[in-house]
Formats: C-alpha cells, sequence, structure tokens
C-alpha cells in the first residue's frame, strides 16, 4: 500500500548545481539537504521544504517537459509569487482548476513547477 511520495525527482544538465541552488534555496526558500556520499559523486542536488523534498539529478541529455511537473501546495500564494518575480522567475497565472489559485514557473533546467492554494473565497 502507498502512503506518501518520498521525494520527486527532477533533472538538469551537469554542472548547474550553484544556478539550481540559487533557485531552490534563495527564490523558492527551500534547504539544502545533503547527498549520501555515493549519491553525491553523481552530482545533483537536493531540497526539502516543510514535508516535500525535490531531488535534482544531472543527466547530460536533460530535455524539459513542456507539460509533466510537480503540484507543490504553498500557503499565501500572492506573495509567493512576489517572491518569485522578484527574483527574476517568470510566472504564469491558470484559473482552470476550480477551488484553487494556481501559478506555473520554470526552474533554471527548464522543469516546468505547479504552485497551487486552495481558493478559500471560492469555497465560501
Amino acid at each position: 500500500m502507498l502512503v506518501a511520495v518520498d521525494h520527486v525527482q527532477l533533472a538538469a544538465l551537469p554542472g548547474t548545481e550553484d544556478t539550481l541552488r540559487r533557485f531552490y534555496a534563495d527564490a523558492l526558500g527551500m534547504t539544502e539537504i545533503p547527498k549520501p556520499p555515493v549519491l553525491a559523486a553523481r552530482g545533483g542536488c537536493w531540497f526539502a521544504a516543510g514535508g516535500v523534498q525535490l531531488h535534482l539529478g544531472v543527466d547530460a541529455g536533460h530535455r524539459p517537459s513542456p507539460k509533466a511537473h510537480p503540484g507543490l501546495r504553498v500557503a499565501g500564494i500572492d506573495a509567493f509569487a512576489a517572491r518569485l518575480a522578484s527574483h527574476g522567475v517568470e510566472v504564469t497565472w491558470d484559473d482552470n482548476l476550480p477551488g484553487h489559485r494556481r501559478f506555473y514557473a520554470q526552474d533554471p533546467a527548464g522543469n516546468r513547477l505547479e504552485f497551487l492554494e486552495p481558493d478559500v473565497a471560492a469555497k465560501a
């Protein structure tokens, strides 16, 4: 029986770890977590916030999907979108999910990320 998602693995090109750190730690506010030494030798970096872990692995042939993405629940979506925009991240709002406010953004590797929050005003 499945009980939870442990982590989401995304890909990036080799040598982009510093750019990824600036995005995931500085812009998103996540904390970098250490990779086990045997896995650290492969490159990439891992991040966590709350109960969410995102693992960025290196892939020399990485080509981001225009559609596939993790959906990340946030609190205070307007402030979160403003935070990303202040870091130069393009935010694209989408109002097609009933009962939620959401937007999309891309990480420096081109991975699509969805950020969403239940819309309490819509439920009232």
